[in-house]
C-alpha cells in the first residue's frame, strides 16, 4: 500500500489543495480505497472537504497507541475517500516523537492500515524536524509542491539536501509547480528549466474549494486545474508502479 506524502518545509505553496485533489482523484478516477491523513494541526484538509473539526482532540493518542487509527477515521461524502482529521493535539508532535524514541512509528501506523486502504495521502505540515523525518520514513513517494519563485526553489533544495544527509536510500521526490501563471516571465523561465515537472495553474477555482467544500474535480471537472490534478495523479500512479 503506497503512502504519498505531500510535503514541503515552506508554507503557502499549495500542499493541502494538492493533497485533497489527488486524494479525490485516487478515489474517483482510480477507484482506490483512499485515506487522506491530515498531519497539520491547522486541520485544513477536513475544512476543504466540508468536515467540522473533531469535537475532541485525540490524534496524538493514535501515535501513543492508546487508540487505533480506525476509530478516528471519518467518512468524507466522497465514495472511497476517508479522512483522518488533524487536531490541536498534534502541536508539539516532534517533541513527542523524540521522547517516544520510535523512529518508524508513523510508518508502522500506515502499514497497519494496509488491509483497509489502497492508497494513503499524507497532508504534511511545513516543518523540518522529527515529524518530517517520520513522514519521510513512511512515504513511498514525496510530492513537493513549489511555487515558481526563488524562495520556493530554495525550500526544495533544502528538502533535497536534508534527504541526502539524513535519509540515505530515501523515497523518490516528485516536484510539482503550483500556482503557475504563464503570463509571468519568472514562471516561464522556471518552467523552461524543468519542463518535465507536473504543473498546476493559478486559478480562482482552486480558491473556491474553501467555499464549495470539495475538490476541484467535483465541481469543475473540465477545467484546467481539474485536468492538471488528474494528470498529476496519473503520473503518481505511473511512478508508484515502478517502485
Amino acid at each position: 500500500m503506497p503512502v504519498i506524502a505531500v510535503y514541503n518545509l515552506k508554507g503557502g505553496v499549495g500542499k493541502t489543495t494538492t493533497a485533497v485533489n489527488i486524494a479525490w482523484c485516487s478515489a474517483q478516477h482510480s477507484a482506490r480505497r483512499t485515506l487522506l491523513w491530515d498531519l497539520d494541526p491547522q486541520g485544513c484538509a477536513g475544512f476543504l472537504l466540508g468536515l467540522s473539526p473533531p469535537s475532541r482532540p485525540r490524534m496524538r493518542e493514535v501515535f501513543a497507541k492508546e487508540i487505533v487509527a480506525e476509530k478516528l477515521v471519518r467518512k468524507t461524502g466522497v465514495d472511497g475517500l476517508d479522512l483522518l482529521s488533524a487536531d490541536s493535539s498534534l502541536s508539539g508532535l516532534d517533541r513527542f516523537f523524540l521522547a517516544l524514541g520510535k523512529k518508524r512509528r508513523l510508518a508502522k501506523l500506515t502499514e497497519s492500515l494496509a488491509h483497509s486502504y489502497d492508497r494513503i495521502i499524507l497532508d504534511c505540515p511545513p516543518i523540518l524536524n522529527e515529524v518530517a523525518d517520520q513522514i519521510i520514513r513512511a512515504a513511498s513517494l514525496l510530492v513537493v509542491p513549489i511555487t515558481p519563485s526563488p524562495l520556493s526553489m530554495k525550500a526544495l533544495l533544502d528538502v533535497q539536501l536534508h534527504l541526502q544527509r539524513n535519509h540515505g536510500q530515501h523515497c523518490p521526490i516528485l516536484p510539482v509547480v503550483s500556482m503557475l501563471d504563464h503570463r509571468r516571465t519568472l514562471h516561464r523561465e522556471i518552467l523552461a528549466l524543468y519542463p518535465d515537472w507536473p504543473t498546476i495553474p493559478m486559478s480562482s477555482l482552486i480558491e473556491q474549494m474553501g467555499m464549495r467544500k470539495s475538490a476541484v474535480g467535483a465541481f469543475a471537472a473540465r477545467s484546467a486545474p481539474a485536468q492538471s490534478y488528474a494528470r498529476l495523479w496519473q503520473g503518481i500512479e505511473t511512478k508508484l508502479a515502478t517502485l
